[in-house]
């Protein structure tokens, strides 16, 4: 029997694929969940899922997703939160954006809400803030496949006092 996340993560990757016509390498994340990998040895990314079909859409983060987001980036230097909004679009949020709406401090419990208004793109508010802009649907694959080419030199070690940026050449 298919998984139901088997579907939504096909379809990030299906997406990278034919939006960027590049080569690149998947390798899952070591971790409990089935929701982590990396992207050409060198950027992790982090798939959330909402099987609702309309606007908004909720995605939930326990403590322990937010402690693996931080281990991903400690461990890979840069990292994307991708949220799969059903059928609409994918949302890709970098380490500083999500750190922008879930803050350092990790609850037992908060949340991302996606919104989008037909042909528009999508205003993103989490527990502890929201974006100060909108974010396009298909804007990640680029993202992700720009940082997995660029050559990181230095991997800060972050605490949740304030995240640092990695030195890329």
């Amino acid at each position: 029997m298919l998984k139901e996340f088997e579907f939504f993560h096909g379809i990030v990757f299906a997406r990278m694929l034919h939006a960027t016509q590049k080569q690149f390498s998947i390798k899952p994340f070591p971790t409990s969940d089935n929701a982590s990998y990396v992207i050409n040895e060198k950027v992790g990314i982090y798939i959330k899922f909402s099987s609702k079909r309309l606007t908004p859409w909720s995605f939930s983060f326990q403590k322990r997703h937010q402690d693996e987001i931080l281990r991903m980036r400690n461990e890979l230097g840069e990292m994307f939160v991708l949220l799969v909004c059903n059928d609409d679009g994918i949302v890709g949020l970098n380490f500083d954006e999500v750190r922008n709406i879930l803050d350092e401090v990790h609850e037992d419990a908060e949340w991302i809400s996606v919104a989008r208004s037909r042909g528009q793109m999508y205003a993103v508010k989490g527990s502890d803030g929201k974006l100060g802009y909108k974010v396009g649907k298909d804007d990640f694959a680029q993202r992700i496949l720009e940082a997995s080419e660029s050559v990181v030199t230095k991997i800060p070690m972050l605490s949740w006092i304030k995240p640092e940026v990695a030195v890329a050449k």
